[in-house]
């Protein structure tokens, strides 16, 4: 084997293992981004149900305790929380579309790099 042989197959290992890091990114942000998406989800139903209500009064949960608090104040509070989830939502696209962008790159160098050393390991042995 010669010495570029030798640095195109470290070159290769480097990509193979960058693409199972970003791999395992893209599982990470894609939970993480569907977590928020329930959690979401959850406060638009809450905030659904508030819009029905003829009450002045609801109660909250803080902790282990429920709280009386009025409606306008807790249907602002989950709209708030629900805006900051779409963000991070939102944020979480952009990255989850990054690395699925990295990861097609990568395969593809991948690829590249292993058809030319199956097709010089031909030359080779000819």
């Amino acid at each position: 084997m010669g010495v570029l042989e030798l640095a195109a197959e470290e070159s290769n290992q480097a990509a193979v293992a960058e693409f199972s890091r970003n791999r395992d990114q893209l599982v990470s942000i894609s939970s993480q981004k569907q977590q928020y998406q329930v959690q979401s989800a959850m406060l638009a139903k809450a905030l659904e149900e508030l819009e029905k209500t003829s009450e002045k009064k609801v109660f909250k949960a803080i902790g282990n305790i429920l709280i009386l608090s009025d409606v306008t104040d807790v249907k602002k509070e989950l709209a708030e929380q629900k805006e900051k989830l779409d963000l991070r939502i939102k944020t979480l696209q952009k990255q989850e579309d990054s690395t699925v962008q990295k990861l097609n790159k990568l395969k593809s160098e991948i690829e590249g790099a292993s058809s030319k050393a199956s097709s010089g390991a031909l030359k080779s042995k000819k």
